[in-house]
């Protein structure tokens, strides 16, 4: 694996392990409560984590394969939570989340950011990382 890969790699798994300690600061430190969806986005994030680790240890740039998967995956799913918490006719047609809704949020800085809003910047920045670097192996 060079190094411009290596680096990418890098770059994603920091992203990976930063949205990982930010959900974890959330509900064990702020005491916010994840919802359904928040717990199914953290099923896609925090296995990325160790993915990238393994696959920087080891030096395979294959493993983006899966991180591509988990983090469309988790895109798609965070996405579906922003626009829900947005957007009042989607939220009244969602399904009931459960225990602590997916629609309300915790946090609302500059009348966007959500913890939503901050997971799937996280996994869209992992996904454009993984497509660099799968197009790089492509071109070797």
């Amino acid at each position: 694996m060079d190094k411009k890969n290596e680096n990418l790699m890098l770059f994603a798994w920091i992203v990976a392990f930063v949205a990982t300690l930010g959900s974890l600061y959330f509900s064990e430190i702020k005491l916010y409560e994840p919802c359904k969806l928040c717990w199914i986005q953290r099923i896609f994030m925090y296995p990325m984590v160790i993915i990238l680790l393994i696959g920087i240890a080891i030096k395979d740039p294959k493993t983006v394969y899966h991180t591509t998967v988990f983090s469309i995956i988790g895109f798609l799913i965070s996405s579906y939570h922003y626009l829900i918490q947005r957007i009042e006719a989607l939220a009244e047609a969602s399904p009931a989340c459960g225990r602590v809704s997916c629609t309300g949020a915790y946090i609302d800085r500059f009348g966007f950011i959500s913890i939503p809003f901050l997971a799937g910047t996280a996994f869209l920045i992992i996904l454009i990382t993984s497509i660099i670097v799968w197009k790089r192996m492509k071109e070797e």
